[in-house]
């Protein structure tokens, strides 16, 4: 079954409280020799928004850091492996998006878990590693749209799902003041404050509903869809062109076609391209709207180095306004 195919989590949230210390120096009271909160992610995204709440209270190990890094085809080490044995908490995206995490934690010693997420149907999925879990919903109603509807299918890509954001953070905070009681309203405090930049954003894409809602856009990979979703625009892609993407396989000639015909209608006001699973086709996409004057909005995976998660979904937002802007 493909990564996008199955029915799975839209995001999950998995904490491990270490059992008794380890070579490593982690103790039951949470933290490592340098005495912080050793906390290990999936990527740099799920990283930032832990230090968001966590501060200088936590160190933080993501696994995937390169920006031209696929996660859906990343293959973990054993070094990977030992990083998320000695953590404290855990936390990761789910919904077969980093499936290396899922294949680590099964592999590890049964530890006391919590994992929080939902499906596209709002429901539970079972089958997080070690036993005891406790499952609660991070995924819930869009702002300025309704509950989520999409046309492809469960995405993954929850990290573009500004409510999900918050709600994360807030279950951050939440284990966090489980293994540091002492600084409970410390970590809850920057929850409450990361949820205030987040609500600015959910402003921004607010105000881009307003003023362009149901344009149409062309996506080379439905990365942002949520964000998409939220602000009201209409997905024109090709739906053979997005259901071959979704299950990892070459576009027919048919699709390609139908998407380059879409390209070439000029009735898109913007096309939404991931750079980080370029391909040629998807390039040929991306040039051929750059011929016709159709703004090309980047929206990556992962975080550019040396900026926080607020402040580059909040630039990608401010791309995709100017991009719409000059469009009919």
């Amino acid at each position: 079954m493909t990564r996008r195919g199955r029915t799975g989590t839209a995001v999950a949230v998995l904490v491990a409280a270490a059992l008794a210390a380890s070579a490593c120096g982690t103790g039951q009271d949470g933290g490592g020799a340098d005495g912080k909160v050793q906390v290990t992610t999936s990527t740099n995204v799920w990283a930032d928004v832990v230090r968001a709440v966590g501060g200088d209270a936590v160190e933080v190990t993501p696994l995937i850091t390169d920006t031209a890094a696929d996660p859906h085809s990343y293959e973990s080490s054993p070094r990977d492996a030992a990083d998320v044995a000695d953590a404290d908490l855990v936390v990761h995206n789910g919904g077969g998006y980093d499936e290396f995490m899922d294949r680590i934690l099964a592999a590890d010693d049964p530890k006391p878990t919590v994992q929080a997420f939902s499906d596209e149907d709002g429901g539970e999925q079972q089958g997080a590693p070690g036993e005891g879990h406790e499952h609660a919903h991070a995924h819930g109603s869009n702002e300025h749209g309704g509950e989520h509807e999409h046309a492809h299918g469960s995405n993954e890509h929850v990290w573009y799902d500004l409510h999900v954001v918050h709600e994360v953070g807030d279950r951050i905070a939440d284990e966090l003041a489980q293994l540091r009681p002492a600084e409970g309203q410390r970590f809850h405090d920057s929850a409450t404050e990361f949820t205030r930049q987040i609500g600015g954003l959910e402003q921004q894409v607010g105000e881009i509903a307003e003023a362009h809602r149901g344009k149409q856009v062309i996506v080379t990979e439905p990365v942002a869809q949520y964000l998409i979703d939220s602000a009201g625009l209409q997905d024109s892609t090709p739906p053979s062109f997005v259901d071959a993407i979704e299950s990892e396989t070459d576009p027919s000639a048919a699709a390609v076609a139908q998407i380059q015909d879409a390209v070439r209608s000029g009735q898109a006001a913007a096309v939404i391209h991931n750079p980080q699973t370029e391909t040629p086709v998807t390039r040929d996409v991306r040039e051929s709207a750059q011929q016709r004057g159709i703004p090309v909005v980047e929206m990556t995976e992962t975080l550019p180095e040396g900026r926080s998660y607020v402040d580059w979904m909040g630039g990608q937002i401010t791309a995709l306004r100017d991009a719409l802007g000059d469009r009919p």
